[in-house]
């Protein structure tokens, strides 16, 4: 059985760096079995109904500006999986949920950052999937719910994104490592809830914490939401595991969540 993760992309500039959090990607992509396909939920590609893909071969989105020319110059050229994404397909139909078939975007850099940093040699299928940031958690939660049998199949899923990512509040002058206190103490509100899987709880995160405001701004809950679609895979387990956690730029968190063993 397959784990899924939640993954913290970071900022763009984290695929060109060397330090504590790319060297636990990089490690945990060589601890893991490896996986037959990769089903991705980035953040970074929002659409109202569920989009699936169906790309032979990915190109690579540049969806950033102002960074080092180094950055344009990465290629992640992932091949799709028309077997997987017909089973993607048939879960969703069997459930209920809406979806419509995505051939020809590319991978964005929420998805490559990460898969770069997991599989350097892009020599594993990876089938690239949206995010819904207007659905109530759940709804998404219930959507990875759906894909859990292909755990079993292993295949590996993961949701990219941020628990703490307000980018009205990074400080990108300021990476000495001193965190806000606000951006911490959701993280350890979240790290709780996770744990007891607190279902009742993390769907109603706004209400709960008083920082959630900040740690997960209304306007940029996309990055949040990606831990749903990843947990929800795992519901057949309910067990959650802390792997990581860093910050950048005063309270850009570097978190990684495994779901299920």
């Amino acid at each position: 059985m397959m784990p899924s993760y939640f993954i913290a992309h970071g900022a763009p500039l984290l695929a060109l760096e060397d330090n504590p959090y790319t060297r636990f990607l990089k490690d945990l992509g060589g601890s893991l079995p490896r996986p037959k396909a990769i089903v991705l939920f980035s953040a970074h590609w929002e659409s109202r109904i569920q989009q699936v893909s169906e790309a032979e071969e990915y190109s690579t989105i540049y969806d950033f500006g102002g960074f080092s020319e180094a950055l344009y110059q990465i290629k992640y050229p992932a091949k799709g999986n028309q077997r997987i994404s017909e089973r993607i397909k048939k879960a969703f139909s069997q459930h209920d949920v809406p979806f419509e078939v995505e051939t020809a975007r590319g991978l964005d850099h929420g998805a490559w950052v990460v898969l770069r940093m997991l599989y350097p040699e892009a020599d594993i299928p990876v089938i690239s999937m949206s995010v819904d940031p207007e659905l109530p958690p759940q709804q998404q939660y219930a959507i990875g719910k759906s894909l859990a049998a292909l755990r079993q199949e292993d295949v590996l899923i993961i949701g990219s994104g941020g628990t703490v990512h307000n980018l009205g509040a990074v400080k990108f002058q300021q990476d000495n490592g001193q965190v806000d206190s606000w951006a911490v103490e959701f993280d350890d509100w979240l790290e709780k809830q996770l744990q007891r899987w607190n279902l009742e709880a993390l769907f109603n995160y706004q209400q709960e914490t008083p920082v959630a405001e900040l740690a997960v701004p209304p306007y940029g809950n996309e990055h949040f939401i990606p831990i749903f679609y990843a947990m929800g895979a795992a519901d057949d387990e309910k067990n959650a595991y802390l792997a990581h956690r860093s910050y950048r730029y005063g309270n850009l968190s570097h978190s990684v969540w495994q779901f299920g063993k």
